[in-house]
């Protein structure tokens, strides 16, 4: 996607590149400014355009910014990391389709997940079974554990099974559904994972929709 972007930016990417992949390169004899140098410059334009409510180039700079960031030599190793997350995954905010595209994966892989190695055979039944205690005849009401799944795994009824699952797991909702152990740990992640992915992509629709009005 085009944005706004600083000439020096495209002068350090350029030389940075053996291809300039679209990059101006630096004139003989310029000085090619480091990342560390150009967060500031993007930060303060940045500031002025949220001053003057001018919200689309705002949010080039702020991407320009958190690039340079990202790239700058004085990062510690645990926020680059961070920070290239949230480049990876929503484009730090602004790319709704990369978050919507990174939610729809992790949907699709989660379904699987559940069909081949989440969902038993079938749905455990509670037993009533009297045992002797102390002399005494008592009720005891049990629920066996889930067994792991044989066979045929991926059958329409297992997937309608996973897609509710997996669809509860992104707004944090629990479905209630029997799990094996592996299924367990599979919603688990996925009741971690795709909120955030989900909050990722609202927050960048949030933002084009704001600098469109």
């Amino acid at each position: 996607m085009l944005r706004r972007t600083l000439a020096e930016e495209h002068h350090w990417r350029a030389r940075r590149s053996a291809r300039a992949d679209g990059w101006t390169s630096a004139p003989d004899g310029a000085e090619v400014l480091e990342p560390l140098a150009l967060a500031p410059v993007y930060r303060q334009l940045r500031k002025a355009l949220e001053d003057g409510k001018h919200e689309p180039g705002a949010a080039d700079f702020y991407y320009g910014e958190m690039e340079m960031r990202r790239h700058a030599d004085d990062i510690p190793w645990s926020e680059r990391a961070l920070l290239t997350m949230y480049w990876l995954l929503s484009g730090y905010g602004l790319r709704a389709a990369r978050a919507l595209g990174w939610l729809i994966v992790a949907m699709a892989t989660t379904i699987v997940l559940l069909m081949g190695f989440g969902l038993p055979d079938e749905t455990p039944k509670q037993e009533i079974v009297r045992e002797m205690a102390d002399g005494e005849w008592t009720t005891v009401i049990d629920k066996p554990e889930p067994k792991n799944p044989t066979g045929d795994r991926f059958t329409s009824k297992r997937f309608e099974k996973a897609l509710n699952l997996t669809f509860n797991s992104v707004v944090f909702r629990s479905s209630g559904q029997d799990l094996t152990t592996a299924g367990g740990y599979i919603e688990m992640g996925s009741r971690v994972f795709e909120p955030v992915l989900l909050g990722f992509a609202a927050l960048a629709i949030r933002g084009r929709v704001k600098r469109g009005s």
